[in-house]
Order: structure tokens, then sequence, then C-alpha cells
């Protein structure tokens, strides 16, 4: 079995996550042999809490959905690793009353700073839960992103909309709150105290190629997006943003 620094690469090696994997595999190499407290903030059904649980890793899942987390708690199971893998029901906005200070060696907070209420006391909440030196694994939806995909699909009015509002929303009906630049992400999270180290794009491509091409050829798609994830201007045109920060020591 090929590991990830300790994770399987075989399952989590997609289009979707391998520029993830590949900046949390340089953190758990630089911690090799410790066992981690890991928080997941929103991690729904544990594809990133399951692997790091079985890597031997203590981690802890806050997710809004109970279904979601009964599906994380047979996964757990089915994989062993049920002693290693905890849920807790909550959403992001109270995250500062569900989770103590200081007990987290790594923070996932992925695909969430999109639809709280508030994002600043979240990422306030996410810096307070680490450990001075630990790190967090930010994933947040971008918005230059939104405005070309809505644009080659015809929706100019709602690219226009996009890309004028402030928060690289469009309108009531989006279904999300707001959308980040790299800058903007950043600025976030600088403002919790936590340094960004790393800035990546997720999906760079695979949500602009067509079915044929990227089912194809899954291996070219993967390699070329972790090519492309870190250099600018490709990373700013992802569907997403991945910034992994640090508290400071």
């Amino acid at each position: 079995m090929t590991r990830l620094g300790g994770v399987d690469r075989t399952r989590t090696l997609t289009p979707r996550t391998a520029v993830i994997w590949a900046v949390l595999r340089a953190e758990l190499d630089r911690r090799a042999g410790e066992r981690l407290t890991v928080l997941d903030v929103g991690g729904g059904t544990g594809g990133f809490a399951v692997p790091l649980a079985e890597a031997g890793h203590q981690v802890t899942v806050v997710d809004a959905s109970p279904d979601a987390l009964a599906a994380l708690t047979r996964r757990a199971a089915e994989a062993g690793v049920a002693e290693r893998v905890r849920a807790v029901q909550g959403d992001g906005d109270a995250l500062a009353g569900l989770v103590e200070p200081a007990t987290a060696d790594l923070v996932l907070c992925h695909s969430v700073l999109e639809v709280v209420d508030d994002p600043a006391p979240v990422v306030a909440a996410l810096a307070a839960a680490l450990r001075p030196g630990g790190a967090a694994s930010v994933l947040v939806a971008g918005r230059a992103a939104a405005v070309l995909a809505r644009a080659m699909n015809g929706h100019l009015d709602v690219a226009a909309a996009l890309a004028a509002d402030p928060a690289g929303t469009a309108g009531p009906r989006d279904t999300l709150r707001r959308r980040y630049d790299a800058d903007e992400a950043t600025a976030l999270l600088a403002a919790a105290g936590l340094t960004v180290e790393e800035i990546h794009g997720v999906r760079v491509l695979a949500d602009l190629l067509p079915a044929a091409v990227a089912d194809g050829q899954p291996t070219a798609l993967v390699e070329l997006e972790r090519a492309l994830a870190a250099r600018p201007p490709y990373r700013d045109l992802a569907a997403q943003l991945h910034l992994f920060a640090r508290r400071p020591a």
C-alpha cells in the first residue's frame, strides 16, 4: 500500500483533494512520530478525518448535520478507528463554545467560511483552538472562478453581479454568502493572529474540462492540478483557495 504522510494515497489522490493532501503530508512528515490532535470543522462524513485517524491521529469532527456525523461514525467503525474519531454536533458560528482553547495541533476548516454568518469570529476560534506552533488548513470558495464559470455558461448578468459584489455573491438566491480572493482570505486569517505560509488553488482546471477529458485522464489531471496550484494566475482562477497557516509559537 502506498502511503502519503501516513495516509493512504490511493484513497486521497483526486483533483479535489490532491493539492490539500500534499500540503498536509508535509506537516505530518514534519511531525513524524507524533500523534497529533486534529480538529476538523465542517468535516462531514470524514473524508479527511478517517484517513488521518487511520494514520494514528486523534480527530474531532464538528459538523452541523446529524446525518453526516452518523455516516462519519459508521465510516470510522468500518475503518477500525472508532476510538480515534469523535463526532460533535454544532456549526461553525458556535465553534468557540464547542472546543477547548490551545488543544489542537492541526485544524481543518474546509468550505465553512463562505457559509457562516460571520467568518471573523470563526477564524478567531480556529486560531484559539490551536496550540502555539499548530497549523490550520483552510479551504474557501474562490471569487474569480465563480465569475468565470457563470460567464462561460452564458449567465453574464450573474457573473457581473458576482464581480461587483464586495462579498462575491450574486444576491439572496446565491448558495454561498461570500467568496474570496487570496488577499482577502490571507487578511482574514492574519487578523486572527495566524501566519499564512502557503496558498494553493484547488480545482484550477477540474471544473472547466469536459467530463470525458477529466474522467479519461485522471492521473494527468491530478498532476497538472498539482503543477499549477501554487502558480499565479492559475492559482487565483481555481474554484477554491487552500491556505495553510500557523499560530506563532
